[in-house]
């Protein structure tokens, strides 16, 4: 029976189950999940703060991280308070319109790192293959554009989803065998004719990490071409030194998608909450370590969070 044969009913509210078949561990579970969205909190929190605080910070290269840090806070705040309630307090209950925002957010805010880390790839590539055009080419106004493209392509491509889930009649149930509202275990509930919602999702995913990742990669070889003809070993070093925790950015967050991906095309031998944990894992895992990552690489950001510790120590 095709959608718009049936009438178009939802549940009020959705179920979320948290991890199926690890229920009995959900409390053990939370421990390191907290602790990971506790350090995301402050490393991103403390890399937005550095960055607004000091007008010498007003660069490309830290714009770019400012909205990637702005990204992550937002892509792991959307999932974890809830899941953390639905592992302590066993507050499974989700409202159907709530569940539809948290997986636009979710999957809208996804879109717009990975369009960073592409930008990101661009700001390198322009500081090392072009340093002396490398003002007047990344220009405020150009890295305004760009964030406005980010938030543009995200919004363009996910806005149809909670639309589509409207429509359909949801015949098989309201318990979601996941920790939050991802747009397949919501469709796998709709009854109807639900083709054109797996195969748009699969084809956005696919487009999105295949089309990013390969600008990405076709960057770092100009990017190596470059760095490899430069006269001295320390010039080579110190101008690939430059793209190293960008390099740890993008290893964070398109790691877990490859292998996600890979998972799935044997998901016959894997178990549901070995997906569900990856998934867990991809959302919490870069908001946690990108911080860490220019923290500890980058000399500027280092040596303002050490200023800030001398001051509490004084």
């Amino acid at each position: 029976m095709s959608v718009s044969n049936i009438t178009a009913t939802h549940p009020a509210a959705f179920l979320l189950v948290g991890i199926p078949g690890l229920e009995h561990l959900h409390i053990w579970i939370s421990i390191p999940f907290c602790f990971a969205y506790t350090l995301a909190l402050l490393g991103n929190c403390t890399l937005l703060f550095i960055i607004r605080s000091d007008a010498a910070l007003h660069e490309p290269m830290y714009l770019f991280l400012a909205m990637l840090a702005a990204i992550d806070l937002v892509l792991s705040s959307t999932t974890l308070p809830k899941m953390l309630a639905i592992f302590w307090f066993r507050d499974r209950k989700i409202n159907f319109y709530a569940c539809l925002v948290q997986m636009f957010f979710l999957h809208s805010f996804s879109i717009m790192e990975s369009a960073v880390l592409l930008a990101m790839a661009f700001d390198r590539y322009v500081a090392i293959c072009k340093p002396l055009h490398y003002t007047t080419v990344l220009t405020r106004d150009l890295i305004t554009k760009i964030g406005m493209a980010a938030v543009a392509r995200a919004v363009t491509l996910m806005t149809p989803l909670p639309f589509l889930l409207r429509r359909f009649h949801y015949c098989r149930g309201p318990v979601i065998a996941h920790c939050y509202c991802e747009h397949m275990a919501v469709v796998r509930l709709a009854c109807g004719d639900t083709r054109f919602n797996n195969t748009y999702g699969i084809a956005l995913a696919m487009f999105i990490v295949v089309l990013d990742l390969l600008f990405v990669i076709l960057s770092y070889i100009f990017i190596l071409q470059a760095v490899l003809q430069l006269a001295s070993k320390e010039a080579r070093y110190k101008a690939f030194g430059t793209c190293v925790s960008h390099i740890g950015a993008i290893l964070s967050t398109y790691t877990p998608v490859v292998i996600s991906s890979i998972m799935h095309c044997v998901a016959h031998t894997v178990a549901p909450h070995v997906h569900i944990l990856l998934a867990i894992f991809y959302l919490l895992f870069p908001p946690m370590i990108n911080p860490i990552i220019y923290g500890v690489k980058t000399k500027q950001i280092r040596d303002h969070v050490l200023s800030l510790f001398r001051r509490k120590d004084v």
